[in-house]
């Protein structure tokens, strides 16, 4: 699959054009794409890919630490945009989805890379978390860090089960992947992340109690159960 260029790549350093090339080929053929295959696609030699990073190992180091800025441009902006320009970040999968799918393949492939990958997702998370606490977007949580890394996980694998069950989805059809795959969570996403599931607090409560001494302070109990009682009165 040929991914359009995007405009702003000619505005780009050879460099930066070169690495944004190499997303786009790791995205579409994996890990295993050749400098060749970058190259080809970047519209340089292979020699120069070597000239400025060296070996393919250290692309795949700039790679993933522009991906993460990508990742963290998206979430950081989702706290301070409004619901309207955050559904309008849908329209522009196309741009994206080179990022997605690289995140994706990181992630399955496992490895020193993916877990520090997942860990680097993990992280900010967090951040947009306590960004959108501050905010009012986000409602508390007893452990900032278990609820992050649930929602992360969960929704990586829930993907990555996806894809192992419907082998239609595939990986290397970059852009329609994508967009199925955020067609099919994101009313589901968003319905648990704004309604939730349960109607009252019970099961809560009984874990709390089953626990003992559950992390968190009395002010985000008091918060939970307010609105808890708001929504189910």
């Amino acid at each position: 699959m040929r991914i359009a260029p995007r405009a702003r790549d000619t505005d780009l350093t050879t460099r930066a054009r070169i690495r944004n090339a190499a997303i786009e080929e790791f995205a579409i053929r994996g890990f295993g794409a050749s400098v060749r295959e970058i190259a080809a696609r970047a519209g340089v030699t292979a020699g120069l890919i070597t000239h400025h990073f060296g070996s393919k190992d250290n692309l795949r180091v700039e790679c993933d630490t522009e991906v993460i800025r990508q990742y963290r441009a998206i979430k950081g902006g989702g706290s301070a945009m409004s619901p309207a320009q955050s559904m309008s970040v849908l329209a522009e999968l196309d741009e994206y989805a080179p990022m997605f799918v690289y995140i994706l393949r990181s992630v399955r492939d496992g490895g020193a890379a993916g877990i520090q990958f997942l860990e680097q997702m993990i992280q900010e998370a967090i951040a947009y978390a306590a960004e959108g606490e501050k905010s009012g977007l986000v409602r508390p949580s007893r452990d900032p860090e278990a609820r992050a890394r649930y929602l992360v996980t969960s929704s990586l694998g829930g993907i990555l089960l996806q894809l192992s069950l419907q082998p239609q989805l595939d990986l290397a059809d970059v852009g329609a992947t994508v967009r199925r795959i955020v067609d099919e969570i994101t009313l589901p996403t968003l319905e648990i992340y704004t309604e939730g599931v349960l109607t009252d607090r019970r099961y809560l409560d009984e874990y709390l109690l089953y626990v003992g001494d559950p992390p968190g302070t009395a002010a985000t109990s008091s918060t939970t159960t307010s609105q808890t009682m708001e929504t189910t009165s």
